[in-house]
């Protein structure tokens, strides 16, 4: 078993982080032109609590290793289970993920979460991720597995990250944009 976390702060409020936060795949973000499609499958808004629950599946393209295309047939498709939760009183969002394919012979747990930060107009951002190889048998081979599937999740959140602060740049700038447009609209009239 391995773990892997990070944390970042993002310079952008956790209204504009959360909001931006569906718009993580779309194609603003240059970084995740791997995600082949999100699919929401269900959403639901608790009346008592105001959090909404949502559960989407992430289709994605990603390389297998040579290894495993050779021995196990492994294709260049995978799928992610995600729940999220957005908690308007709290200012939280938390992403919880799962990886659906090959998840008989490793299992990726993610955890992500936003909440605002300590300095106002910021928000801070914490991943975190257990990777665990289940295949049996000889320890070495799932320590190779689970060092490699690590980095490789290193590598991926780095491009996540400067992929969804894109996103978060170019909303801020269309928003801008639309506002302006709209004060200038109401100064004619």
């Amino acid at each position: 078993m391995r773990f892997f976390s990070a944390q970042h702060e993002f310079d952008y409020s956790w209204e504009e982080v959360s909001t931006n936060n569906w718009r993580k795949y779309c194609p603003w973000n240059d970084k995740a032109e791997h995600v082949l499609a999100v699919d929401t499958l269900s959403r639901s808004l608790d009346s008592e609590t105001h959090i909404l629950r949502t559960e989407r599946l992430i289709t994605v393209k990603q390389a297998a290793p040579a290894l495993m295309k050779r021995f196990l047939g492994a294709e260049d498709t995978s799928y992610v289970y995600e729940v999220s939760y957005v908690d308007p009183q709290a200012k939280r969002v938390t992403m919880l993920s799962q990886n659906m394919t090959w998840s008989e012979l490793l299992s990726v747990q993610e955890k992500v979460q936003y909440t605002p930060s300590l300095t106002p107009g910021k928000t801070t951002f914490e991943q975190s991720a257990k990777i665990i190889a289940l295949c049996g048998g000889w320890q070495k081979i799932k320590n190779t597995i689970e060092e490699f599937s690590v980095e490789r999740f290193k590598q991926n959140a780095v491009k996540g990250r400067e992929g969804f602060e894109r996103v978060l740049a170019v909303s801020r700038q269309v928003f801008a944009e639309q506002r302006e447009q709209a004060r200038r609209e109401k100064a004619v009239l």
